[in-house]
């Protein structure tokens, strides 16, 4: 049975987020957030709740899922920091002499990118256990990780805190089947993988790859998908995993093939034969009306001649 862990969502730890009235307008309904969040902010550093942590004592968990940060978003923040401070405080444990960040490493960064000395942070007597699962939960509640590093970290999350794809569903907010969804991602081949990573190839096109079991054709077949729809590259996997039987050309004697020679000489037009010499099709094409009317007139000569000779015999 999956242990309950450390509750549905990450800031109802903190304490820290207020949601804001429901019948706001959407500009409005931000700034009142925005805030709140000020205001609890104050009042929890006044309380000794929130404490400022010298940067320079804080190291990253370099265990945490996300490992690639974008620069001009972590720019963008960092300005944002800059007019306005750090409006969300990090979460931190203490490690000796030193800080482990839990929540907020981006925050981290940005404020060492606008030239903060100090940042507001709340520190947590976290067990090694639930420094796993809040930093995990913390970082797939953000929604922001890619489709590969979402997949790992739920890996994680199960293996390392002894949950079910259920657990991680009720813990997420998401439906179990896409919980075991992301995690198909995984079954892929490293090339794959990091094509996702690179964002050329999208999870939605990966996961149509994963029924197809040889490594080399998923890669092959995800070059292909990359300039492709979703719905294309299902077919070209669809028609991968059950190729059309080919038709076995049927080898044709010298004599059958001067056959077909001399009467497309005599009819002045294509003709075909299909099979061998015991069994098989003759056709002959025609492009227009008047062809039509030619074939059928020396037909009917040869009728006729037959019909002549057959009377003398």
């Amino acid at each position: 049975m999956a242990r309950k862990g450390l509750g549905r969502t990450f800031d109802s730890l903190l304490g820290i987020n207020e949601n804001p009235p429901q019948s706001e307008e959407p500009k409005k309904a931000a700034e009142t957030a925005s805030e709140k969040r000020v205001e609890s902010l104050r009042r929890k550093m006044e309380s000794g709740e929130v404490n400022e942590i010298d940067i320079t004592d804080i190291d990253p968990n370099y265990e945490q899922p996300r490992k690639n940060f974008d620069q001009q978003a972590l720019k963008e923040l960092a300005d944002s920091i800059k007019s306005h401070g750090i409006i969300q405080p990090l979460v931190l444990v203490r490690m000796g002499m030193r800080y482990m960040i839990i929540a907020g490493e981006r925050r981290w960064r940005a404020a060492k990118m606008a030239g903060l000395k100090t940042v507001p942070a709340v520190v947590k007597n976290y067990t090694p256990q639930q420094i796993k699962e809040v930093s995990l939960v913390e970082n797939l509640q953000r929604e922001d990780l890619n489709p590969v590093e979402t997949a790992r970290a739920i890996k994680q999350l199960m293996d390392e805190c002894n949950m079910t794809q259920e657990a991680v569903a009720d813990r997420l907010g998401k439906s179990r089947p896409a919980i075991a969804n992301t995690l198909r991602l995984l079954s892929l081949d490293d090339r794959v993988l990091e094509m996702i990573e690179k964002n050329r190839l999208s999870a939605g096109h990966a996961r149509t790859l994963v029924v197809v079991p040889d490594p080399e054709a998923q890669v092959k077949l995800a070059q292909k998908a990359c300039n492709m729809s979703v719905r294309d590259t299902e077919k070209m996997v669809r028609e991968y995993l059950n190729p059309k039987p080919q038709k076995v050309k049927v080898p044709q004697s010298i004599e059958l093939k001067e056959l077909v020679s001399n009467m497309q000489r005599v009819f002045a037009t294509k003709v075909g034969a299909i099979g061998n010499d015991n069994k098989g099709r003759l056709y002959i094409d025609y492009y227009t009306k008047d062809d039509l009317d030619r074939i059928c007139a020396m037909v009917e000569d040869l009728r006729q001649k037959a019909a002549v000779d057959n009377n003398e015999i």
